[in-house]
């Protein structure tokens, strides 16, 4: 697959993948978080908010992966 192609798959990929995780993310601290203390909350948000991060350069180092076939015009 061309790195072309992969940039435009992995620009689409992330642009439905966060906005989904932030949603989820809230909609799971919405259920669970309602009585709990603040520091509960913020290392909840800290955490949730650091995790996009392992998809997300999942699918960026994919992103920039070279073309390895030879065949490939650029």
């Amino acid at each position: 697959m061309r790195q072309r192609t992969r940039k435009l798959i992995g620009t689409v990929t992330l642009m439905v993948f966060v906005p989904f995780y932030a949603l989820v993310a809230m909609s799971v601290a919405t259920a669970r978080l309602g009585g709990t203390s603040l520091l509960t909350q913020t290392v909840f948000f800290a955490i949730a908010g650091l995790i996009w991060l392992i998809p997300a350069g999942a699918i960026i180092k994919w992103m920039q992966r070279p073309e390895t076939d030879p065949d490939v015009r650029r």
